[in-house]
């Protein structure tokens, strides 16, 4: 491969946006960034035509789109549903699996370790994030409460003997046989996150010194502040909000979270200890008005309404339909964030918080050539990955 040169955008680095200046790309990496690569002329030639360039957005909790879902156990659908994301701006994901009968966890698991990565033409995914069984059924929210359950140590060391490809775990820390479990998980350095939840404050001190540094989606499946024989104790939420280490990431669709929530959420954890996630379900990226979460035959029946998941009798969310440019006009508009910080939270942080900022994230020498370009309104144009286009607008 030669040396590719993209320039006349506005490019966001970690820390600003820089004009006049272009990105040199071989063998699938970042080479340069900067004023000096536009005068290399030995490349072949990307014009941005003006639009912002952005390092590729990075879904760490997505359980589907296009029509599928990841518990569909089709090793194919892992692919399809990367392809379809790639449209629109994420070229990493964490595929997530979800609370499910045993049997149909362990077919995901497995289709997943199936796939073929040689080459790679959709969004790359680095490993699984498996999002419950074990889960406080008081915090379950949209979660099947036929599977909720505290960890069971025979199980969970059957799924962990099956597979090296599971990333992350979420699970409610406050549940007995945890800490033995979240020793497991660090031995492989898996990432534990805190998840549908009812923890107290004194808990999840206790979870955050076992190495539990991230809240799945705060305020959904978080318990708040409650009374417990008439004393007040704080929950999860005010939790995260005063642990200064804890990492939180939030469903940025519009929806889940309320302008007044968004704004409070980046005013008192800051914009380096916050990820934006979908938390899309198979609808994202497809016009359906019903879908099931979860695989087809054993999942949640849902409806999409109002541009969000939500379960038949409304009482709940059941996952969103955003795709992660989405989630970049949520927080500019509704957050009053500048683009450049927005993309921090869909780039640096969640690949920070999944430890692979060292090949992505950013668009840095070294890296991977994992790019997009969108316009003014937060459009996706152009998607990039390894240093190979996938998706170009016409």
């Amino acid at each position: 491969m030669g040396i590719t040169k993209i320039l006349n955008g506005r490019i966001i680095t970690p820390y600003r946006l820089l004009t006049d200046a272009a990105i040199l790309i071989e063998n699938g990496r970042i080479v340069e960034v900067s004023k000096d690569a536009v005068s290399f002329e030995a490349a072949d030639i990307i014009d941005a035509k003006g639009k912002y360039i952005s390092p590729g957005f990075i879904d760490i909790h997505t359980h589907g789109g296009g029509g599928h879902d990841f518990m569909d156990g089709n090793p194919e659908v892992f692919k399809i549903i990367a392809k379809k994301h790639a449209e629109y701006g994420t070229t990493m994901l964490f595929p997530t699996l979800t609370s499910s009968r045993f049997d149909v966890l362990k077919k995901s698991i497995t289709s997943f370790d199936q796939l073929d990565f040689s080459e790679i033409n959709e969004a790359r995914m680095p490993g699984l994030h498996l999002e419950g069984p074990y889960f406080s059924m008081e915090q379950r929210g949209a979660q099947d409460p036929r599977y909720v359950r505290p960890p069971e140590k025979e199980e969970y060391m059957e799924i962990l003997g099956l597979t090296d490809s599971i990333a992350r775990w979420s699970l409610a820390p406050e549940l007995p046989g945890t800490t033995e479990f979240s020793l497991q998980l660090q031995k492989r350095g898996i990432v534990p996150a805190i998840g549908h939840s009812n923890a107290t404050y004194e808990e999840m001190l206790s979870a955050y010194e076992r190495g539990f540094e991230l809240v799945t989606h705060l305020y959904s499946g978080c318990s708040i502040m409650r009374r417990i024989n008439a004393y007040r104790v704080a929950g999860v939420v005010e939790s995260a909000f005063l642990i200064d280490g804890m990492y939180v990431e939030i469903i940025a669709d519009g929806h889940h979270l309320p302008e007044s929530l968004l704004k409070l959420i980046v005013k008192n954890k800051g914009i380096s200890k916050i990820a934006l996630i979908t938390d899309s379900v198979r609808a994202a990226g497809d016009p359906a008005i019903e879908t099931i979460v979860g695989d087809k035959e054993t999942g949640i029946k849902a409806i999409i309404e109002d541009g969000v998941a939500k379960l038949p009798d409304r009482t709940a969310f059941a996952g969103s339909v955003a795709t992660a440019d989405r989630c970049i006009k949520t927080m500019v508009n509704k957050a009053d964030v500048s683009v450049v910080n927005a993309v921090e939270m869909m780039t640096a942080t969640p690949a920070k918080i999944m430890k692979v900022y060292d090949r992505a994230g950013s668009l840095s020498p070294g890296k991977y050539a994992d790019i997009i370009f969108f316009d003014d309104n937060y459009d996706v144009k152009f998607t990039m990955i390894d240093g190979r286009v996938v998706f170009e607008e016409k």
